[in-house]
């Protein structure tokens, strides 16, 4: 289990902060892009781009550069899905200038996504969970058999 400082903790938040505090305001969806969040275990890195893997901002978790074991993408996937979750409930993602869909989005060292954070819509913010999923799948299995066997 990662155990983070609240240092750790703040610089992540922080970092995240700068990141978005350059789409607020200006006109309403007129930037494209997803935000891409990418950990590093070696450097213990976090950094944040867009679509055209432009820089928006960056910081160093001690936490992550001592951490030896293989889950390090699921450890940091909660905790940064925890982070992004932060942001939207203190209503900051609501004034961000950036076209609907667009999703904060983990990423390997090689830019491959990881996993989706928060996908945020017009609608509503879906916060997609595995559990949730898995749920629905069996649903759609009871139903489906359900149906065939009438």
């Amino acid at each position: 289990m990662m155990n983070l400082s609240e240092q750790s903790h703040s610089s992540i938040a922080s970092t995240l902060r700068d990141a978005i505090n350059r789409y607020v305001g200006g006109d309403e969806n007129s930037v494209v892009t997803d935000i891409h969040l990418q950990p590093n275990q070696d450097s213990g890195e976090l950094l944040v781009f867009d679509d055209d893997d432009e820089e928006l901002a960056r910081t160093i978790i001690d936490e992550w550069v001592d951490y030896e074991s293989d889950d390090f993408y699921q450890e940091v996937e909660s905790l940064l899905r925890a982070e992004v979750t932060a942001l939207k409930d203190e209503g900051l993602l609501d004034r961000l200038c950036l076209m609907k869909p667009y999703s904060f989005v983990l990423v390997d060292d090689e830019k491959e996504t990881v996993a989706e954070l928060l996908l945020v819509d017009d609608d509503e913010t879906l916060l997609l969970n595995d559990e949730l999923l898995k749920g629905l799948d069996e649903e759609l299995d009871a139903f489906l058999k359900d149906l065939l066997e009438k």
